[in-house]
Formats: C-alpha cells, structure tokens, sequence
C-alpha cells in the first residue's frame, strides 16, 4: 500500500504547476517550509528525486517528477470524486447550484459547464448568471452565487480560485491591414492606429495596462461594452481591438473576417473558477470545481 498523503501529492502539482515553491505556498495558502517539506518526504517514500531545486530559478522537474506529475491529477481528482460521493452516502447530488460567469468569459465556457456538469448530475438544478466582474464578486460575498468563473484580475482578498486554462491575448486587426502578414504584432506599431476598446472592467483595465507597459498611449477611436460589437466594428476596417476570448471562427456577426495575431511579450490571461473562502462550499458546488477544469481543458483541446 502506498505510504505517500493526497496532501503530499497536491503540494507536489500545485510545485509542478507554479515552478517554485514560494508560488506553490502562495497558491495553497500554506507556509514554504510545510510546501518543501512535503515535496522532500514524497522523494524520500518513493525513493526517486522528484524535482531540482535553485535558487533565484524555481524549480524544474526530472524525468520521474514529470512521469507523476502527468499521473498525479487524476489521481487527486478520483480521490475527491470518492470523497463527494461518500459525503453523500453514495447518493446523486440534488438541489440548486448558481454559477456566475464574467460576460466575455460566458459564450465559450458556459455551454461547456451547463452541458456536461447537468450530464454527469441531472438532478442538480444549475443554473448562472452573466455580469460583470466586480458585480460578481459581490453577488459571491453576498452568497447569491455559489461560484464564478472570472479573469484572474482585480480579485479581492478572500477568494479560493482553481484555475481553469489560461488564455493568450490577441489583437483584432482589419482585412488588408499592413500588419497582416506578421506572425505577431507589437503595441507600439499599432500606437497610431484607431483603437476600439472593449470597455468592461477588468478588461479594460488591463489593457490599457499593457500600453503603459509599452510606453505607449493609445489612439482610442470607439469604446464598447459588447464583445461581438467590438468584433463587428474590427470586420468594418473601423480600428483594431485587443482581447483575450477567441471564438472559433475569426469572423464578425455579419461574416465579414479579419486578421487574429499574437501580441509581442504579452503573457496570457488566467481564467479561474473562484469563490469566498468563508463559505463552505456544498457538495454541489464542489462538484463544478472539480468538473470545470478537465470539461473546460477538453473542450479547448477538441477539434473544431
């Protein structure tokens, strides 16, 4: 019988996931010392060095670490899936669960949720609602939410967060733009063209955060609060626009196409599941944390 905890085990992806151990203790809200540790009595009951640690460059797995590090979630999602199971005496879960979901966020990763998590628990009546961030965040602390999907951006203290995928940052450019042809672009070749700003918090935000980053100011020729909006106006040659959600077809509304580029040294965009960490989740809800990462990661992963 294995003679290693799910606590070593979790403390060893969530190094696996971050590359450090100052990250890894941050994210799982635990001291460094009890992270290490952890990870130093894993490699001592499997007898195999599991990571190579320096300092000043985080951490980096071996051959072995990689092997059970590709092994170690299923692992620890079966376990939790057995713990839900047993909490509710082997029964299926009932009863309601409210998800919200950040407005841009919602087209590309609802459909998901709703469709497979009411497949695997008929009887839990999901349902969600779209707004934005900061609304959800206090529709969370106010308990009208179970849960939310939201940016990994202007979160408040005293949130749990699982993370779903990250998303890499694009920007929208014109039919016959003069940028076309790059296999990516730089902000501050765009400095004067017209810009169209998805103007919804945090996105907004953030993006005027990365031209500050560039050292330049942008020429903001039209402000939306509407995603599909913002993609319409890019198709019509009106300006170009920065954003994190690509939906599968680089077309507007009214079908009219436009060019999908990288942004230079721009990292991506973390897209969580989060909620109060106050609040004792229900077994429902704890069921959508455990479900949403593997339904999401499949879904971006399909063909389309």
């Amino acid at each position: 019988m294995s003679r290693f905890t799910l606590r070593q085990l979790s403390y060893f992806v969530a190094v696996a996931e971050t590359g450090a151990i100052s990250a890894a203790s941050d994210k799982l809200h635990v001291s460094q010392s009890a992270v290490s540790a952890a990870v130093t009595e894993l490699e001592r009951i499997l007898k195999v060095q599991l990571t190579v640690r320096r300092k000043a460059h985080g951490v980096t797995l071996t051959p072995a670490g990689t092997f059970l590090y590709s092994r170690a979630p299923g692992l620890l999602d079966a376990a939790e899936e057995l713990e839900l199971s047993t909490s509710s005496g082997g029964t299926e879960l009932a009863g309601p669960l409210v998800v919200g979901c950040y407005r841009t966020v919602a087209p590309t990763i609802l459909p998901v949720l709703l469709e497979g998590f009411a497949a695997d628990h008929p009887k839990v009546q999901l349902d969600f609602v779209e707004a934005a961030q900061d609304v959800l965040q206090d529709r969370l602390f106010g308990g009208e939410l179970d849960l939310a999907v939201v940016y990994d951006m202007d979160l408040r203290p005293g949130l749990h967060s699982v993370e779903l995928f990250k998303a890499p940052i694009h920007v929208l450019l014109p039919r016959e733009h003069r940028l076309a042809d790059r296999a990516e672009v730089s902000l501050p070749e765009l400095a004067e063209d017209p810009l169209i700003l998805l103007d919804a918090p945090p996105s907004s935000s953030h993006t005027m955060s990365l031209f500050e980053q560039a050292n330049v100011v942008p020429n903001i020729r039209y402000r939306t609060t509407d995603f599909e909006l913002t993609r319409s106006l890019v198709g019509r040659k009106l300006g170009y626009s920065i954003l994190v959600q690509r939906p599968a077809l680089d077309t507007s509304y009214e079908g009219l196409p436009f060019h999908v580029k990288p942004i230079t040294a721009v990292r991506p965009v973390s897209i969580k599941i989060v909620w109060p960490e106050a609040f004792r989740l229900t077994d429902r809800a704890r069921a959508m944390v455990n479900f949403a990462p593997r339904a999401t990661r499949n879904a971006r992963s399909a063909p389309h």
